[in-house]
């Protein structure tokens, strides 16, 4: 059974835009590598060739990834979402009480996950930790440092 595959606008419109350069500069580039090695004499011990379709076999491996997650994408609306609890689309700032430091995520789908912008995977175990919390509640996430407090200080909308 095939994975639903939750993303905001943005997310589906980046998907299809990698779907849509693979099929059509990568494997054009791809096919040109093939050519090229081809032509440098005999392909059992033709390195360069091999290498050509070792990459060839990866990019068509990954173009049909990107295809199935587009196939069974879902596109997330926050219009009628709960604001009272953090779920998917939420942002949400938080106070760690470990290191009083406040923070502000925004949880989205794993594919969307981007740490460095504050988009955090709902996979994740902050993510998981706080998706159901409300203002004033304290999730305890269990992490590889450890067990860490956050209090839930704001929630909004994406």
């Amino acid at each position: 059974m095939a994975t639903i595959n939750y993303l905001t606008p943005e997310g589906l419109q980046k998907l299809k835009e990698e779907v849509n350069h693979l099929t059509t500069h990568a494997r054009a580039d791809i096919s040109k590598q093939i050519a090229e090695a081809r032509e440098k004499g005999d392909l059992s011990e033709n390195a360069e060739y091999d290498a050509a379709k070792e990459a060839q076999g990866l990019l068509e491996a990954r173009i049909s990834k990107l295809q199935e997650s587009l196939a069974n994408a879902r596109l997330l609306d926050d219009i009628e979402m709960d604001e009272s609890k953090v779920l998917i689309l939420s942002t949400v700032e938080v106070k760690n009480l470990k290191v009083n430091k406040v923070q502000t995520f925004t949880l989205v789908s794993e594919n969307e996950a981007d740490l460095k912008t504050g988009r955090l995977s709902v996979t994740s175990p902050i993510g998981k930790g706080l998706l159901g919390k409300s203002v004033g509640d304290v999730a305890d996430v269990t992490t590889p440092a450890g067990t860490i407090q956050f209090e839930v200080i704001k929630i909004s909308r994406l």
